[in-house]
């Protein structure tokens, strides 16, 4: 208790509320323009937070994510173009409210409904990511290598189309991850020979280079525009009012439990947990013949539901370091470029920053609240700005992010290789995603295994497959792999 209490103190100082402030603010502006995302937020400010306190780093990743998650309903109200996927449910009923002249309604509609899911998996946050740091702390050798099979089975197999497709996104990450040293050895493996590839890739530098080098490639591609589409009907008029308030507060609660849910499935993502939340609003209203047609209900259940996502997916990423999102999975190369390993000695050893950053957490969604009533629709204007701007704009951040890290061109160069990757990724409909995963926990699973093999080597077979958390996560993994077809039919019902 005393740590939780100490992570609010903390979280209200003056520096880690401007920062909140602003980084939520960035945030939405990121969110708000469609074809950027809150993974290639996070990852371009991970470098401006080197110069930061941890608890002031951290507090800044998690404002850029839930500020953006926001940020994306903007646009899918206002300009019928979701400005992130997640939002893509938003715009069904939230653009027929513009056109009627609602727009501000279904602003304050979103902001609020936004804000009430990630309050709930907040508390979700408090509750149970303690007890499963607990749990984590059984893992030994084995359990490590079925966690990080488990963690690639289930972002390669929910966030890709093509299970195929994903297996080999991850397959792609794993042999870039053996790049460096050996751990047991310590001999040199794929290096050509070079000195800067002893510490393994650049990490920030290939996660710039994946998720923002690459889109100014996509962008590059396409000819540049003026603004995507005049806002209509963006006069003043009413917000929403405590009747409607009332009307949409069952939706958020609904849909901010079916977004934690959601959230701690890692892989599932805040597009399926919107398109649910959607589809549970509408079979759940009194109002079902109003859904298309502009009804604050639809707006309500998918935002809620794909904000719930935020807090949900921090669970699975802090206590047993498997993301939740691509995002978490940026957020997680950000712990881990801070020295914090998730696991157990989040909540022990590093007990005080890990609630700063979920006190934290609930604060930069206070600040997502004021700033959506108050301002949204001034961060909606940067919707319209033209490619011609936002290319060189990205292209000179991710330069500078790369570079700032170490101070050298390496990276650079990393970055733009990757960014190159990043673009074929996207064209053949790879996973970025499970690439960035396997980045991450394919050391932790070859460590596992080669550790079960020195120790156990006449019966490596059956320390693999004693332990009943082996067992589980062998079951889930496997279960995982035929995720895509279970969520596909649940958004096809969505949808109808």
């Amino acid at each position: 208790m005393s740590e939780i209490l100490h992570g609010f103190i903390n979280a209200v100082m003056p520096i880690n509320l401007l920062a909140s402030l602003i980084s939520v603010a960035v945030g939405i502006v990121i969110g708000s323009l469609p074809g950027l995302s809150a993974a290639m937020g996070v990852a371009l400010l991970i470098p401006l937070t080197f110069g930061m306190s941890t608890e002031t780093g951290l507090i800044v990743l998690a404002g850029v994510y839930c500020g953006a998650v926001f940020g994306g309903s903007i646009s899918a109200i206002l300009i019928h173009t979701p400005g992130t996927s997640s939002a893509a449910a938003t715009a069904l009923d939230g653009y027929q409210l513009t056109l009627k002249g609602k727009a501000k309604k279904a602003l304050n509609t979103a902001v609020v409904s936004s804000f009430g899911g990630a309050m709930i998996s907040a508390v979700a946050l408090y509750m149970f990511a303690p007890p499963l740091a607990k749990l984590a702390l059984k893992f030994g050798p084995a359990e490590n290598f079925w966690l990080s099979i488990f963690g690639l089975t289930i972002i390669a197999g929910v966030s890709s189309k093509s299970v195929i497709k994903g297996l080999l996104s991850g397959a792609f990450g794993l042999a870039l991850s053996t790049v460096g040293m050996d751990p047991m050895s310590g001999a040199s493996r794929f290096t050509m020979d070079s000195i800067y590839l002893l510490d393994g890739l650049p990490f920030t530098a290939t996660l710039i280079g994946l998720f923002s080098m690459s889109q100014v490639f996509i962008l590059s591609e396409k000819k540049l525009k003026k603004s995507l589409r005049k806002v209509i009907n963006d006069g003043d008029e009413e917000g929403l009012s405590l009747k409607e308030l009332k009307l949409i507060l069952p939706t958020i609660l609904r849909s901010g439990v079916i977004g934690s849910v959601v959230g701690i499935l890692p892989g599932a993502g805040g597009t399926i947990a919107a398109f649910i939340g959607y589809d549970a609003a509408k079979k759940m209203s009194k109002n079902k013949d109003q859904f298309g047609k502009g009804c604050i209900e639809g707006v309500a259940g998918p935002e809620a539901a794909n904000n719930a996502v935020t807090g949900g997916s921090l669970i699975p990423t802090l206590t047993l370091g498997i993301p939740g999102n691509s995002v978490t999975a940026v957020l997680m190369g950000g712990l881990i470029i801070k020295g914090l390993q998730p696991g157990p000695d989040l909540f022990t050893i590093h007990g005080k920053i890990t609630y700063t950053f979920f006190a934290g957490f609930i604060v930069v969604n206070i600040f997502m609240l004021f700033l959506g009533l108050f301002a949204s629709k001034h961060f909606a204007k940067i919707s319209k700005v033209p490619n011609s701007i936002l290319i060189p704009m990205i292209f000179v951040l991710s330069v500078i992010g790369s570079y700032a890290i170490k101070n050298s061109m390496f990276d650079v160069i990393i970055m733009f290789v990757f960014g190159i990757i990043g673009y074929f990724v996207k064209k053949f409909g790879l996973n970025a995603a499970a690439i960035v995963l396997a980045l991450i926990i394919g050391p932790i699973g070859e460590e596992g295994l080669r550790r079960v093999i020195l120790m156990y080597p006449n019966n490596v077979i059956g320390q693999l497959f004693s332990s009943p958390i082996s067992i589980v996560l062998i079951t889930i993994s496997l279960l995982s792999l035929a995720s895509p077809i279970v969520m596909g039919i649940l958004e096809k019902r969505s949808n109808k």
